[in-house]
């Protein structure tokens, strides 16, 4: 019998399959299979736990910073507030001093005046003095001169009690 190349070809096929049954090549290809399948399912097990803890993080981090910018801003209201407070205080400490200052200055003022004044009222006095006594000296006489100071002293006496 004559066989041609099929023939060779189908027994060639037959024999490459009995061999790869008798090897079990389909459960070791199906094991490494499965084995990949496993370790994908891993990787994608792993990568889901991390997207998983990224986003917590993520989370977190978001909740810190809002807590920062919470907190910068309490400080900065804080800060402010101060701020306005020490203005107020230098305004109001300012405007004390220029009070004592005024009223300081205004009662040195007024003593300069009571001072000028009362200068003036005993040049006054010390010229009228001088001049009452040159008067008193060209007009007055001894006996007048006398008389003068007895009533002189009796004035004084009755102002005295």
């Amino acid at each position: 019998m004559h066989f041609d190349a099929t023939f060779y070809a189908l027994v060639g096929l037959i024999i490459f399959l009995a061999l790869v049954v008798y090897l079990k090549v389909p459960g070791t290809v199906g094991k490494s299979l499965d084995a990949r399948a496993d370790k994908i399912r891993d990787e994608l097990e792993e990568a889901r736990r991390l997207r998983e803890e990224a986003q917590s993080l993520l989370a977190e981090y978001q909740r810190k910073r809002k807590e920062a910018e919470k907190e910068a801003g309490e400080i900065v209201a804080i800060a402010q507030r101060e701020a306005h407070g020490l203005l107020d205080e230098a305004k109001q400490k300012t405007e004390e001093y220029v009070a004592r200052r005024t009223k300081l200055a205004e009662q040195k003022i007024a003593q300069a005046e009571l001072e000028a004044v009362n200068e003036v009222r005993a040049t006054a006095v010390d010229v009228a003095i001088a001049a009452a006594g040159k008067v008193l000296a060209d007009k007055v006489d001894a006996k007048t001169s006398a008389e003068l100071f007895k009533s002189s002293l009796t004035e004084v006496k009755s102002r005295l009690n």
